[in-house]
C-alpha cells in the first residue's frame, strides 16, 4: 500500500538545517535544495527493479545487477520544484522530464493549472513529482490529477517540506500515491504558511519577492 516516507537520513537532515535559516543566501538555498533532491532521489529509487547481466571484468567473466529498463519521468511542479530537477537527473540521467505550471488562486487559494508538458509514454513509466513544499496540498493534488488524465498509474511525490494538513489532503485525493517528505513540519498558519517552514521556496530559489 502507498506510505507517507519521511526521511531521517543524517545528510538529509544536516541540509535541511540550512535550507530553513533565513540568513542562507540564494546560491547556498538553490545548491543545497539540488543536493537533497539527489539524496531523496537515491532513497525513493530503492525499490526499482534489477535484472542480471554478464559483464567481463578485467579479471573474469560475471553475472551483475542492472536496471530492467525501467522507464522513469520527473515532473516538477512550476517553478519551485525546478529546484529539484537537475539534483535528480544526476543519479537518474536517463529519465525523461515532464512539467506542470500551477498558480494559487489569492481569495479561493485553489491551484489553477496553466500549462502542462509529459513525455509520450508517460503511461509506461514511473513518475516522481517534485516539489519543494507541500502546504495545502492543493498544488500537488492538480497535478497529479492532470498526470493521471494522461493515462500515468504509478506515481509518488517528493517534498522538502510538508504540513500534516496537507499530506492528508493529498492522501485523500489520490490514495494510490506515495509521499516522501524530508521533513514533517507542524502545521499552517492561517496564511496558509508551513510552521516552521522555510518560507517561499521559490522566491528563495530565484531571488524574488
Amino acid at each position: 500500500m502507498p506510505k507517507v516516507h519521511v526521511m531521517d537520513h543524517p545528510l538529509i537532515q544536516h541540509k535541511m538545517s540550512y535550507i530553513r535559516d533565513k540568513e542562507t543566501s540564494t546560491k547556498v538555498f538553490r545548491e543545497l535544495v539540488d543536493e537533497v533532491g539527489a539524496l531523496m532521489a537515491y532513497e525513493v529509487t530503492r525499490e526499482l527493479e534489477l535484472e542480471d547481466v554478464e559483464v567481463e571484468t578485467p579479471i573474469t567473466k560475471m553475472t551483475a545487477k542492472r536496471l530492467s529498463g525501467k522507464k522513469i519521468a520527473i515532473v516538477p511542479i512550476l517553478r519551485a520544484g525546478l529546484g529539484m530537477q537537475e539534483g535528480m537527473l544526476r543519479l537518474i540521467p536517463s529519465a525523461r522530464v515532464g512539467h506542470v505550471g500551477l498558480y494559487r488562486d489569492p481569495v479561493t487559494l485553489e491551484a489553477i493549472e496553466y500549462y502542462a508538458k509529459f513525455p509520450g509514454d508517460i503511461e509506461e513509466r514511473d513518475i516522481f513529482v517534485i516539489d519543494p513544499m507541500l502546504a495545502t496540498g492543493a498544488s500537488a493534488v492538480e497535478a497529479i490529477k492532470a498526470i493521471k488524465k494522461r493515462g500515468a498509474k504509478k506515481i509518488s511525490f517528493l517534498c522538502l517540506i510538508a504540513a500534516p494538513e496537507g499530506v492528508e489532503v493529498l492522501k485523500e485525493a489520490h490514495p494510490d500515491v506515495n509521499i516522501y517528505i524530508a521533513a514533517l513540519d507542524e502545521k499552517l498558519n492561517d496564511k496558509s504558511y508551513i510552521v516552521p517552514g522555510l518560507g517561499d521556496a521559490g522566491d528563495r530559489l530565484f531571488g524574488t519577492k
